[in-house]
């Protein structure tokens, strides 16, 4: 059974439609009732991990034949139902006022900044070709990265200094919470291992945005024991890992679990701002896997939430002035944000504002913000409703 749900195309042309309970064929059919080719210009599409990816590929590849297709499986989409599960998040991009263009970076096990930034630079110079007459702060990019690869400070560093002024936001893209597999499509491909990258040059004016939650407290954990390939923390202050984080913020080790690293952050201090590191999971060893970057002689300090609503609100109220109204916002908001809205029982008030802000995107086991890979964030770029292009 296919239940969709979509609202008329926003000021700036862009339509974003909802696909839940509905089989692969049911969700792709039900996307392409809504695009015409000869209007679109670029499809970006968040899927459940339950779809069969290289099914869906194919499927999109037959049914939209010349318009590229890109996107990633998602630990749950935001939609016009606000935060949902189990579905299809479709945002078509017309071809009046934007030009995207993007590309693969495969192997990130092995890669290097040149190949990076070579992946830039081949964008760029396609956006320049297309678009001669570029106007200055008129683009931003989006990445998309396998979840499970562990690399996501790598991609970032790797295409940081060619992207130049062009703000980056993006996703790392899940599997539900099973942390096996996820999975990237790129026109009618699907990767592992790997990174989209998509340039969008605008006329629309635009705001790229990130908002936590959190700030610290005076309680620290210093990384004593780590291997930084796999993430993974074997000791804290010197002591079995699990054991040490569980009894600074009041948890039981033996029942630690996401929705308790949720509620109960860590974050470093870097150039004088916070930034989330957080928990993926408890192992057998007590030892604590990471969903960023780890070492050791890293100083952990034990962060207490905000009022999570209050501080979604209260940043895109900003960006409603800003832009002089918001169109549309494509969002990227960590998994563990999601599990610590339901653990207090404010999911409901989370969708409300996302819904009322035209909040489009998926859940991440990780998040792109400039120059940074973050944990328990959510960042995005926000399109204003009119007005003279950035």
């Amino acid at each position: 059974m296919s239940s969709r749900t979509d609202g008329p195309a926003f000021t700036s042309g862009i339509r974003a439609l909802s696909v839940s309970e509905a089989s692969l064929d049911e969700a792709v059919a039900a996307v392409r009732r809504d695009v015409d080719p000869a209007d679109v210009g670029f499809l970006i599409v968040f899927y459940a991990a339950s779809y069969d990816s290289a099914r869906l590929g194919a499927a999109f590849a037959r049914v939209l034949p010349g318009v590229p297709v890109v996107g990633c499986s998602t630990a749950g989409e935001i939609s016009s139902d606000g935060l949902s599960d189990g579905g299809m998040v479709a945002i078509a991009f017309p071809r009046a006022g934007f030009e995207i263009v993007s590309g693969v970076i495969p192997d990130l096990s092995r890669l290097s900044v040149d190949r990076g930034s070579e992946t830039v630079a081949a964008l760029k110079a396609e956006l320049a070709r297309r678009r001669p007459a570029l106007q200055p702060r008129s683009t931003f990019a989006v990445s998309l990265i396998d979840g499970l690869c562990m690399r996501e400070e790598a991609v970032v560093s790797a295409i940081d200094w060619a992207l130049g002024d062009i703000p980056l936001v993006g996703g790392s893209a899940g599997d539900g919470l099973a942390f096996r597999a996820t999975s990237l499509l790129h026109d009618g491909v699907i990767h592992t291992d790997a990174a989209i990258l998509i340039l969008v040059h605008t006329d629309h004016p635009f705001q790229v945005f990130k908002t936590d939650n959190f700030h610290p407290t005076g309680q620290r954990l210093v990384v004593t024991a780590s291997d930084p390939e796999t993430r993974t923390v074997y000791e804290l202050n010197a002591e079995v890992a699990a054991d040490e984080y569980a009894t600074l913020v009041g948890l039981d080790a033996d029942r630690l679990s996401p929705f308790g690293f949720a509620s109960h952050p860590m974050v470093v201090r870097v150039g004088g701002e916070y930034f989330c590191r957080s928990l993926r999971s408890t192992n057998p060893d007590g030892s604590l896997s990471f969903f960023c970057a780890i070492d050791d002689g890293v100083v952990l300090t034990v962060a207490e939430p905000v009022d999570l609503v209050d501080s979604v609100e209260t940043t895109l109220a900003q960006l409603d002035r800003d832009l002089g109204g918001i169109d549309w916002i494509l969002g990227f908001d960590c998994v563990l944000r999601r599990l610590d809205a339901q653990n207090r029982q404010v999911a409901h008030r989370i969708s409300e504002i996302y819904r009322r802000h035209n909040v489009f995107g998926f859940n991440t086991y990780g998040e792109q913000y400039r120059t940074m890979h973050l944990n328990q964030t959510f960042t995005g770029v926000a399109i204003g409703r009119g007005g003279p292009a950035r």
